[in-house]
């Protein structure tokens, strides 16, 4: 019965994870054969695309932190979320609006009243690396936390996967011995690594 239930969560669990697994399979992949895939695409990161420019009226106290005045921009654009910014409050602000699929730069001139938006083009292994290096706990957005949790979660069913793998591994006598020694290759070659890179 044991083995019944645990076959089940096993396949159910390797259906649950295929978007995870794939996405962090390409993405290692990507990153793997960055030089190659910059050369496919013609080297450099890709580029900001002009989006829109507009006016920007709105003034800020003194003792508003360059952070602050990002996140009202943001705000006041529609495009609140996790974010980085550089730059003088008094002449340029050049903020980073971080999102995996289109990552999109604002640049806000205090002395012009200006805002330029632009989006960064699209590019898949670079969407799949920013997924793959995406960090929660970290920021003020419930967004962030969800997918930290999820990732979590995921690592959780992941750990489970392994175990799982293992108890019916055992379980089926007949793969124990051809089953044995594809662990130990897997992990002699894992230890190889360790004492060689």
């Amino acid at each position: 019965m044991m083995s019944i239930v645990l076959r089940r969560i096993h396949m159910y669990l390797a259906l649950f994870l295929t978007p995870w697994i794939l996405m962090y399979g390409l993405s290692t992949m990507a990153m793997n054969h960055h030089q190659s895939l910059r050369a496919l695409y013609g080297g450099g990161a890709p580029a900001f695309v002009p989006d829109r420019a507009e006016p920007y009226t709105r003034t800020f106290d003194a003792e508003f932190t360059k952070q602050q005045m990002a996140r009202q921009i943001l705000v006041d654009l529609d495009l609140d979320g996790r974010f980085r910014v550089n730059g003088d409050p008094a002449r340029r602000l050049t903020i980073l609006r971080i999102d995996p699929v289109s990552p999109t730069r604002v640049i806000y001139l205090p002395q012009k009243q200006q805002i330029t938006v632009e989006i960064q083009q699209l590019r898949t292994p670079n969407m799949l690396a920013r997924l793959h290096m995406r960090q929660g706990f970290r920021s003020d957005y419930a967004v962030d936390d969800a997918w930290a949790v999820s990732v979590d979660l995921v690592i959780g069913a992941m750990l489970f996967w392994v175990g799982s793998g293992l108890w019916l591994w055992w379980e089926l006598k007949v793969t124990r011995r051809l089953g044995g020694l594809a662990m130990l290759a897997g992990v002699g070659l894992f230890a190889l690594f360790l004492l060689t890179i």
